[in-house]
């Protein structure tokens, strides 16, 4: 009996080691032949091998110096440009291109956490967006929603939520994710009890129209938690305001058709990027809304797609299709034409002035849908504002990772650091508008696509 019972002992210790053994070789990829731009700017390696165990990297290399396990799952990436997966820096999970935002939220409140931002977060995942920063939402949803793609119950970009705006007097009707302030003691409490709940950053907008006593104490409040401080800026005011209070970010180019920001808002602008001991100033520009409004407007078979159906119910696609069937007339887009001009000046008034800028859309505006925003972002800095595309992708990798502090785990393909990449066919330094079409899409060391 005793004989027999040490066999099967040992027979299960065996099946137990084999079946480890299995799961590890399971859990390691090798990443070969593509061409590796790593996300810190310098120049693609040739022939890039990458290894990942589990969800790191743990080796990068080309194959004339890096061995391949054995035991490693080896997919070719031959042909293919590899690179860190996507951030964007400005998304809203809760809404999805429809053009009535007063009818949207009272419709689809209560669908939000549950079938609107999960839908969203999976269309950016899929378009090889690995990490977004969420600006703007009801706070309980948004982190539910983002602590559900952390657990994996759900798939989506790892997500950065603000929560509810935080700005003088909330809109009618949305005060579920718009929180004013009234006194400096109530913009510090506020922000506590976002930070206390657990949020990632602090939005604030409309600075303007609150006390600057208001704007120091949000800003101080946040950085006390050590949070980012999200600011607009769509009048020269809100700016000059974000800049005196020590705002880190700041967001789209101005509501205006000003040709170019005021000479004394530059002036300050120029006075902060100088001090590097602050570290860099960020903004996220958010011009290709604007930018490509005409053209969505006069050709609109780009709506058309179904990639941004996906995750919605037939009613809710239907009520999206129905409010945009009529481009050219929708109320939020009337002054962009004229305002559409003006953007590269004001972009190139901000990298002139030594900002860093970071790649974000206000994707689920009107016509912007998830699945289709950050590729033309980036299309727009490059083939149309002439931005070295080696710059817009390090601002859509490296960078949006320094900005939220993560980038020793998140930003470039670097051993250590989680597996995010994307893989895509062809050369997209030459034609950057092939990220329309990922290829392959790695998060956290699961291939997604």
């Amino acid at each position: 009996m005793k004989s027999k019972f040490l066999i099967g002992l040992s027979l299960l210790v065996f099946c137990i080691v084999f079946s480890a053994s299995n799961l590890y070789a399971q859990n390691v990829k090798a990443l070969v032949g593509g061409r590796l731009i790593d996300g810190f700017g310098g120049h693609p390696i040739h022939n890039s091998v990458i290894i990942i165990e589990n969800d790191k990297i743990v080796k990068v290399g080309h194959q004339g110096n890096t061995s391949i396990p054995k035991n490693a799952e080896v997919i070719s990436t031959e042909g293919m440009d590899v690179m860190p997966g996507l951030w964007d820096m400005h998304v809203h999970l809760m809404i999805n291109g429809h053009s009535d935002y007063a009818h949207w939220d009272t419709a689809y409140i209560d669908q939000f956490e549950d079938v609107v931002m999960p839908s969203s977060a999976h269309q950016l995942l899929l378009a090889g967006v690995t990490s977004a920063r969420d600006l703007g939402g009801p706070l309980e949803a948004s982190l539910a929603v983002r602590d559900k793609i952390n657990r994996g119950e759900i798939p989506g970009p790892t997500m950065y939520m603000s929560g509810p705006f935080i700005q003088h007097k909330p809109y009618p009707g949305t005060e579920k994710f718009r929180w004013g302030v009234n006194g400096a003691g109530d913009a510090r409490a506020k922000v506590r009890k976002l930070a206390n709940a657990g949020v990632d950053c602090i939005k604030m907008i409309d600075q303007d129209q609150m006390t600057m006593e208001e704007v120091y104490a949000v800003v101080d409040e946040a950085h006390k938690y050590n949070l980012t401080v999200v600011a607009h800026s769509h009048r020269p005011e809100e700016i000059r305001r974000g800049l005196k209070a020590g705002a880190d970010c700041f967001e789209h180019t101005g509501l205006s058709s000003a040709p170019e920001y005021p000479a004394d808002v530059m002036e300050m602008i120029k006075e902060r990027t100088a001090q590097m001991n602050k570290g860099p100033l960020f903004w996220t520009p958010t011009v290709e809304v604007l930018y490509n409004y005409s053209y969505m407007r006069d050709n609109p078979e780009m709506l058309d797609t179904d990639c941004w159906h996906l995750g919605l119910p037939q009613n809710i696609i239907d009520d999206i299709k129905q409010s945009i069937r009529n481009p050219g007339q929708l109320p939020y887009f009337q002054l962009t034409p004229s305002r559409e001009p003006t953007l590269e000046r004001k972009v190139k008034q901000l990298l002139d002035a030594g900002v860093v800028l970071l790649i974000g859309t206000d994707s689920g505006v009107p016509m912007k849908f998830h699945c289709q925003s950050t590729w033309n972002e980036l299309d727009v800095w490059v083939n149309e504002f002439d931005i070295d595309p080696m710059y817009a992708i390090k601002s859509a990798t490296y960078w949006p990772a320094k900005a939220m502090g993560v980038e020793k785990e998140y930003g470039t393909i670097s051993e250590g650091k989680y597996a995010d990449i994307i893989a895509i066919k062809g050369d997209v330094l030459r034609y950057i508008s092939l990220l329309q079409d990922v290829d392959m899409v790695i998060k956290h060391g699961k291939r997604i696509k």
